[in-house]
């Protein structure tokens, strides 16, 4: 444990110190965190057991993406979104039933080895994209507000919206599996999307409004000091996501939503609040993709075949990029704006718990699920990862030539 521990910890050390250098180059920290879990684990030189139990890795990847969504939200520029509030809502209305259902065409043609509710459970776990390896474009001024608050609100609100469905599609296989006799799917989807939705922004909303009271009289009586300044944010949004899970709700859906509220509710405290939450829940995410390099990817990439491969890439093209595309005709965005959006749709945390959940069904073609997941997220990390900057960097100079480039405030 120990010599695990050291080489993780001085891991850790080397990348905060060089963090802000490698912001500006192509790698993003995914990328490193990845790659450096793949070359230590036991596919690699073997410096590290990495016999992680899936229900830690599970845990792990909830509690990133709770946290992750939280503090997004929270930063996220509610006047800016009010205005174009209708792009976020045609891409996750009607943009993800159509990923869904893209990426469910796509397995039919490729996988014969599963059953029609194995390829629904597989475009459904795809579907939703990642907060935390979007932040790049996302908390980038450059980028057109309305791209970063919609881009922003989407992946905040679709793996929330995925849940149910995806719980849907595991019931019914397992049930069948069983031979036992299932629900009828309209009572199961209603009842789902009740508890999973409704749950998720009660918790977010209840406990935001308590937490953002206690916290304005607390500070107002200088009762916070500066030691104890780091936790209150990080405390309440996984508040947030236990006690939505533990009542049935969606906790991605509470984080979101709560964070939302509380970026309103705490405008004039919540700088200072949440860069502690920030900090925490990017060392949650370099462990996280540390733990799915050397534990996940070293294990399934020999179960990459030419089937998982192109339907990797077409999960990260076609089927994310074409709906986006086509529900954003009429918003006044230009081509190459629905484009970086489309594109800008990276797989990631979200897909991580779905796969873990897959995994505790044990579905006949579980193998083939997990291993088309991993590729996916392998090949986003990648691509998503190095092609952020430069993807906006000449989206900004295509703007700009056209003279309706966002103004960037380098001011404080």
């Amino acid at each position: 444990m120990y010599e695990a521990l050291v080489i993780l910890a001085a891991f850790v050390f080397l990348y905060s110190i060089v963090a802000g250098g490698l912001e500006r180059t192509p790698v993003n920290g995914a990328i490193v965190f990845m790659a450096f879990g793949l070359a230590i684990g036991p596919s690699g030189f073997g410096f590290l057991g990495m016999a992680v139990e899936i229900e830690v890795l599970r845990s792990l990847a909830e509690l990133t993406l709770g946290l992750v969504l939280f503090t997004d939200a929270s930063n996220a520029n509610l006047t800016v979104l009010k205005h174009s509030v209708g792009i976020p809502r045609r891409l996750l209305l009607i943009g993800l039933p159509l990923t869904i259902l893209l990426g469910f065409g796509a397995g039919m043609l490729l996988f014969d080895g599963l059953s029609l509710l194995e390829i629904a459970i597989l475009a459904t776990m795809l579907a939703p994209t990642d907060a935390a390896l979007g932040k790049a474009v996302v908390t980038n001024e450059s980028v057109p507000s309305k791209i970063r608050e919609s881009l922003n609100v989407e992946s905040g609100l679709n793996d929330g919206i995925c849940v149910p469905i995806l719980l849907v599609f595991l019931a019914l296989a397992t049930s069948i599996g069983s031979g036992t006799e299932a629900e009828t799917t309209s009572h199961l989807v209603l009842k789902l999307l009740i508890e999973q939705i409704g749950i998720g922004v009660g918790v977010g909303i209840g406990l935001t409004i308590v937490g953002s009271m206690l916290i304005r009289q607390c500070a107002q009586r200088g009762w916070i000091t500066e030691s104890w300044r780091q936790l209150p944010v990080i405390a309440l949004a996984l508040s947030c996501f236990a006690l939505a899970q533990i009542l049935g709700g969606s906790g991605f859906i509470a984080c979101f939503v709560g964070g939302l509220l509380f970026g309103s509710l705490a405008r004039e405290h919540k700088h200072g609040l949440l860069l502690a939450a920030e900090g925490t829940g990017d060392t949650l995410a370099l462990v996280t993709w540390v733990v799915f390099g050397g534990a996940v990817v070293g294990q399934v990439i020999s179960n990459f075949t030419w089937q998982v491969v192109l339907y990797s890439v077409l999960s990260l093209t076609v089927v994310r990029m074409l709906p986006v595309f086509l529900v954003l005709a009429g918003c006044g965005i230009r081509s190459d704006e629905k484009l970086f959006m489309g594109w800008f749709g990276p797989r990631g945390l979200a897909s991580i718990v779905f796969a873990v959940m897959v995994i505790g069904e044990h579905l006949p073609g579980s193998d083939t699920i997990t291993s088309t997941v991993a590729c996916t997220i392998l090949f986003s990390i990648i691509a998503h990862g190095l092609s952020a900057n430069p993807a906006i960097a000449m989206l900004v100079a295509r703007l700009k030539s056209s003279g309706t480039a966002p103004v960037v405030n380098n001011g404080d």
